[in-house]
């Protein structure tokens, strides 16, 4: 009787599968249409025949899902002619719930002993030659002839691939044993399953029956407990399988010197990053072994980390419309005979795609460069060449080609392959694999076989390698494991220890970045959506800048996520056992002298505990099974064999549990209970029912697996569905984390999380918007033309909307308006100038118009920057113009209101033909216009950019016109303009210049002459005629000798401004609180500035010095203007003038207005009396050097220009003080002269002692940041 909890053994089912003759020959017509290609090349339905035992409670069996996996491409059929080798894979079946299950399956071809089946392929083979033209007689070769000859006319070109004589020729069909197992035990796997064919493919037949062999490794073979390794029988001779300990890597059996071998060290890191990055990963390959192998070798170069998606490394054919998921995934899709280009997917533009068998790999646009790339690579390519050596083998271990494709292993390695014999071990093709390449040797071979020499290639091997074969059992314990078998496992664990010690240094610290909760595990999880894990800004702050490219996406992913989940939930209860070897791992580094986070590579310490291990269990057995037994004599009657045939076993024998007798439970007390429990919780994932609530909630909500057992349409449309609704549901989320993250403490305000979120980069989260875009757009597309679904729907919508003359009404929205984008078409047009309107003398004004808003438009100037070659870069660019001009949401309803288009285009299960997801997900879109982004102009620093400008003067009489020259200077912040001189009387103004970025500042002027060049501006509007973001440049100062402070040129500052409605032609200005433009302090010489209260300067003070230090404390891409926060509205500078206007004596009798400049000029004249020595008392050496500093730049500054006035003279020597961390030491200073007392009252700071010091204390918390100013600050003056 089974028991109903995981057995503790080594295999749980034993399978066959293949041809069922009842059924009779039936298409595999899930794997498609066929009926182009002759009978022996089509797929044929394939069936499980019978397994072993009926089920187990603990591991249920899935009878589809395993007849799939062993044969993915259906049944193959064979004549004598051809090769018949048999072939071994594995498989993997994971389970919705992220559980997994383990095949390995071997496959053989048998003799079709069934007239009806050779009938029904002779009539499929009649039948295709009539439909493609030729006689069934054509088709007769002379293959009675055997002579050398008439070989030609027969094999060459595959001919006798295509033909199938009943008469003539002996018809094969593939056939599958297969063992499931716990645990992938692949080599162990494969040897018992070739041992069990070769009992009955070659003679002697082995002394027991076949039952007997199968019933010992269900049920008499236990799984080998963590770090221990045990011996088992097979049909010939015993097998040897390793566990590794709970301190040690977990269990991986396949060749990592293989894979490298395939791919080669560079191509291996590319695939690595796109999956750690999660990009969909499609394998490639003619071999289902290679597929496993490249899987499974990048699935364990992850560790600690694990991959939470979709994971199907042998895709059936019968399921490849998955390669459509708009999801990660990582699938590998056998080689057929369709090309390449009929394999093109929609989502193409975001897949990592590997092409094993011709060694290539195409990975996405912008894939990050993996952290210390080049030395983790020079690294790898050291233990290569180390166990190169061992190995014996001419490889190649340069970084691009190592180590050779396999066309450079056949041709150069044949003699010494056949020479050593060691040609299958363990980088060359196997010596039968070289010799079926031969043209004379398939000549010999067919001869061979028409003759009975031999029925397959595989007898000549056989007695070739007899001898050897004896000679080494009789010179070698074969129970021992081969020392080049050994050599292989240390090497994959070598690069394993080399790939996680990279994730030790780089998440070193990663614990101290972990938000623990305060609250008990159940309110975690049912809270666990909302709440934040870890610190990602202060951990992005936290490393080396050329890591963060990688580093910052990376900590958005799932694998990420759950890594970090675990951690927290370790707290309540046992420790992920991945997690633990990782803490381990970053405990021993930190318990090492040094800095485990330094900025240079570290290599791999010792592999030596870990080597010594392996070979420790490889030298020392720690445990033998029983050996296979005869069942009981009369009870049961065990199979028939016959000679080249699988036979259908005794189920009632393999059906029967074994007793638990004393002895077996004696033996079994050795593996001790401990051990078990390890093994559950380090591989079969079970625990408690809070952990396994927590692992559904967690990665169900991410991970889609393909449901291989349900291929019904209502399973195929609820598969359908469940895409539809994780896309909607990530929409959702990235939109919230987008809009979070630009809203800054806004949002933690509103209550959507912490402040901390703010330091996930923009660019990272817009990149990864424009994934989910090519993603649903990529779902269920009718045909795949190019790499970007979302740029294909684009040119479809552009193509239509210009051939249709239906709409030609609508030509002049959809066609940019080029007048605001050339400078050209502005001179034919009528300018803005100054000429007074009418008999009231007001100027005209010019009128900003809103841009197109077309879809069409923003598609257009895409198309015309010349910097971009592919679709995948036109879409991204498109999506990030769209979206700094908050037109996304508005564009895509645009392009999905074509109904017609969309049919076209789309089956109807895609997502956007869902009507009520897809107005969710406009609608998600829609509320990133909230805030303001700058992806585009931030991005695409390099392309040129037409600027407008436009100049608002006073519309007062006499002043808002001058005789002067007008310039002007736009600075950002990547750049700025230098001097633009503008028309005179000209009011709009166009020009072409390199992208200036985010607009800082801008500095206005004229030359000062003619009769009247006095001129009042209020404001200046400057607009990107790509992205549309309009700055506004308050002025409302004079410009001219002898009026104001007689400045000719002025310092503005930018503010951002919008829209108001869609409809506006005209855009006006709208300050948010948070970003209101800087106001100017003295609208005019007469005006009276009202002063505020000393607690009121001091508090505004203290608000702008906070400001310039948070600047400096956030990271350096998430920083602002630093001129805004000097110059601007509520900057530095304004503040520190209301503390020098506070009880200052300007108004003076029948004489003109002093202003703060004067005060300085006559401090500096107090300081020049005191260095020439006509002060009596004595000068301190520190005062002296100050008053020197203070006089020396006053100077320099009245020096440099004459066009700047006084207000400007002052602003420059503020930054210039607060730059070069001297102002705080002048304050004391200037206090203490008579002049102070003389032109400013008692009340005030300077006066003041306490406020004094309450200055210099506030300011000198600015002299620990280096505070750097723009070229337009200074005006380009070397201060």
């Amino acid at each position: 009787m089974t028991t109903t909890t995981p057995a503790n053994r080594f295999a749980d089912y034993f399978v066959i599968c293949g041809l069922d003759v009842a059924s009779g020959l039936e298409p595999d017509r899930l794997s498609g249409d066929h009926l182009h290609c002759p009978p022996l090349e089509r797929p044929y339905k394939s069936k499980v025949l019978a397994h072993y035992p009926e089920s187990v409670s603990w591991n249920p069996f899935d009878k589809d899902a395993v007849g799939m996996l062993c044969f993915p491409k259906g049944l193959t059929f064979r004549t004598q002619r051809h090769a018949r080798d048999a072939k071994f894979h594995s498989f993997i079946i994971t389970r919705e719930d992220g559980s997994r299950n383990f095949g390995s399956a071997y496959i053989f071809f048998e003799e079709v002993t069934n007239k009806r089946i050779c009938s029904a392929m002779k009539t499929l083979q009649t039948m295709y030659l009539l439909d493609t033209g030729q006689s069934p007689k054509d088709s007769s070769h002379s293959d009675s002839d055997d002579s050398p000859i008439m070989m030609k006319t027969i094999i060459p070109q595959g001919e006798g691939k295509k033909t199938f004589e009943a008469e003539k020729d002996k018809l094969y069909v593939t056939k599958c044993i297969c063992l499931m197992t716990q645990l992938p035990f692949v080599r162990a796997c494969r040897n018992f399953l070739k041992q069990m064919h070769e009992a009955v493919a070659k003679s002697p037949q082995p002394s027991l029956p076949l039952e007997s062999y199968i019933y010992n490794v269900l049920y008499d073979v236990p799984l080998p407990p963590p770090g221990r390794s045990m011996k088992f029988f097979g049909v010939s001779s015993p097998i040897v399988c390793q566990r590794p300990g709970t301190n040690e890597l977990p269990l991986f059996d396949f060749s990592l010197w293989e894979f490298f071998r395939k791919l080669g060290t560079d191509n291996v890191l590319k695939i690595f990053t796109c999956v750690m990055l999660e990009h969909q990963t499609l394998l490639y390959s003619s071999d289902y072994n290679k597929l496993m192998l490249v899987a499974e070798s990048i699935s364990a170069l992850m560790f600690p980390f694990t991959w939470q998606h979709v994971y199907v490394p042998i895709l059936p054919a019968s399921l490849q419309h998955f390669l459509d998921a708009p999801v990660p995934f990582i699938m590998g899709l056998h080689r057929g005979e369709e090309g390449r280009s009929e394999l093109l997917r929609s989502c193409e533009g975001n897949m990592c795609f590997v092409d094993i068998d011709d060694n290539t790999v195409e990975v996405p646009e912008d894939v990050p460069v993996f952290p210390h790339r080049e030395e983790l690579s020079e690294e790898l390519c050291a233990l290569i060449k180390k166990y190169n050596r061992m190995f014996n083998k001419d490889v190649q271990t340069s970084n691009r080609s190592y180590p050779g494709t396999p066309k450079k292993d056949n041709s150069n390695k044949v003699a010494g392959q056949l020479d050593s014999g060691t040609g299958s071990w363990p980088n060359s093709p196997k010596k039968m694999e070289i010799l079926q390449q031969s043209e004379a040797w398939m000549k010999i071979s067919n001869l061979a076989k028409k003759t009975g020499v031999w029925d397959s290639i595989e007898d000549f091997a056989d007695d070739v390698s007899l001898k050897k074969d004896k000679a080494a059992k009789d010179s070698k314990d074969p129970s021992l494991v081969p020392v080049s078998e050994v050599d292989d496992l240390k090497f994959s664990n070598a690069v394993r220890e080399i790939f996680l010690n990279r994730f030790v240094h780089m998440f070193s610290s990663y614990e101290a970045f972990v938000i623990q909760p305060s609250q008990d595990m159940e309110a975690w999880l049912n809270n666990r959506e909302s709440m934040q894990i870890f610190d990602k800004a202060s951990f992005l702050s936290d490393q080396p800048e050329t890591h963060l490219p990688f580093l910052s996406p990376f900590t958005e992913t799932q694998m990420f996520t759950t890594f970090v989940d675990n951690k927290i939930v370790s707290q309540w209860e046992e420790t992920d056992p991945y997690l633990r070897v990782f803490d381990d791992r970053i405990k021993m580094i930190n318990d090492e002298p040094g800095d485990p986070r330094t900025p240079t590579y570290s290599q791999c310490p010792s592999f030596l505990n870990t080597e010594m291990n392996i070979e420790k269990r490889s030298s020392f057995i720690d445990h033998t099974a029983s050996k296979p037994a005869s069942p009981p004599a009369g009870q049961f009657e065990p199979a028939t064999v016959q000679m080249g045939f699988f036979p259908i076993l005794n189920q009632d024998i393999l059906n029967t549990e074994p007793s638990c007798n004393k002895s077996k439970s004696r033996e079994n007390a050795k593996w001790r209970k401990k051990d078990r429990i390890l093994q559950h919780a380090e591989h079969l994932q079970l625990s408690s029912d809070q952990r396994e609530r927590y692992l559904q909630e967690a990665k169900i909500k991410s991970l889609r697996q393909p449901k291989l057992s349900d291929m019904s349409a209502q399973g195929m449309v609820q598969t359908n569905w469940k895409f539809v609704e994780t896309l909607l549901k990530e929409c959702k989320t990235k939109t919230k984390k987008m809009l979070v993250e630009k809203m800054g403490q806004e949002a933690v305000d509103l209550g959507h999380g912490e402040v901390r979120i703010t330091g996930v980069e923009e660019n990272t989260l817009i990149a990864s918007l424009c994934d989910l875009l090519e993603r649903i757009w990529s779902h269920g597309l009718q045909t795949k033309k190019g790499k970007s679904a979302l740029w294909y729907h684009l040119l479809s919508f552009q193509e239509n909307e210009d051939v249709d003359s239906n709409r030609s009404s609508d030509v002049k929205v959809l066609t940019p308006d080029l007048s605001s984008m050339t400078i050209d078409s502005d001179k034919s047009a009528t300018l803005k100038t100054h000429r007074r309107k009418g008999s009231q003398g007001r100027i005209e004004l010019p009128i900003l118009k809103a841009l197109p808003k077309s879809l069409l438009h923003d598609m257009r100037i895409v198309q015309q920057m010349t910097n971009i070659k592919t679709e995948v870069g036109y879409s991204r660019a498109w999506v990030r113009l769209a979206l700094e001009k908050k037109m996304l949401s508005a564009h895509l309803k645009e392009l999905l209101q074509d109904s017609v288009l969309l049919r076209q285009l789309y089956k109807r299960y895609a997502f956007l033909r869902c009507e009520d997801e897809r107005e969710q997900f406009l609608y998600h879109l829609l509320s990133l216009n909230a805030v303001d982004f700058f992806c585009f102009t931030n991005t695409f620093t390099n392309i040129v950019v037409p600027y407008r400008l436009l100049i608002y003067p006073s519309t007062k009489f006499g002043c808002g016109t001058t005789s002067a020259t007008p310039w002007v200077s736009i600075a950002g912040q990547l750049g700025e303009t230098g001097v633009i001189e503008i028309q005179k009387g000209c009011l709009d103004h166009c020009v072409d210049n390199k992208n200036l970025g985010v607009l800082t500042t801008l500095r206005i002027g004229h030359d000062n002459n003619g009769m009247t060049p006095r001129w009042l501006v209020e404001y200046v509007l400057v607009r990107n005629e790509i992205s549309g973001h309009t700055y506004r440049f308050p002025c409302g100062r004079w410009l001219g000798k002898g009026v104001d402070d007689g400045s000719i040129e002025r310092l503005l500052v930018a503010e951002l401004v919008h829209q108001t409605s869609d409809n506006d032609d005209v855009v006006t200005c709208h300050t948010p609180p948070r970003s209101r433009s800087p106001s100017s302090p003295r609208k005019s010489c007469d005006q009276v500035i009202p002063i505020s209260s000393i607690p009121e300067i001091q508090e505004n003070l203290g608000h702008a010095v906070n400001n310039l230090v948070k600047y400096f404390y956030k990271p350096e891409k998430e920083r602002g203007s630093l001129s805004f926060l000097l110059c601007g509205d509520h900057g530095l500078v304004q503040c520190l003038e209301s503390v020098f206007l506070c009880g200052f004596r300007s108004s003076r009798l029948f004489r003109n207005k002093m202003f703060i400049w004067d005060y300085f000029e006559k401090v500096k004249t107090n300081f020049e009396n005191s260095l020439s020595g006509n002060v009596r008392r004595p000068i301190p050496e520190v005062a002296k050097a100050g008053y020197w500093l203070f006089c020396n730049l006053l100077n320099k500054i009245n020096a440099a220009t004459e066009t700047i006035g006084k207000d400007g003279k002052f602003q420059i020597f503020i930054c210039v003080g607060v730059r070069d961390h001297c102002l705080h030491r002048w304050l004391p200073l200037m206090a203490n002269t008579t002049v102070t007392g003389q032109m400013y009252e008692e009340n005030s700071f300077l006066r003041d002692p306490a406020l004094t010091k309450f200055l210099v204390h506030i300011i000198n918390t600015l002299n620990e940041f280096p505070i750097v100013l723009e070229p337009s600050v200074l005006r380009g003056l070397e201060m």
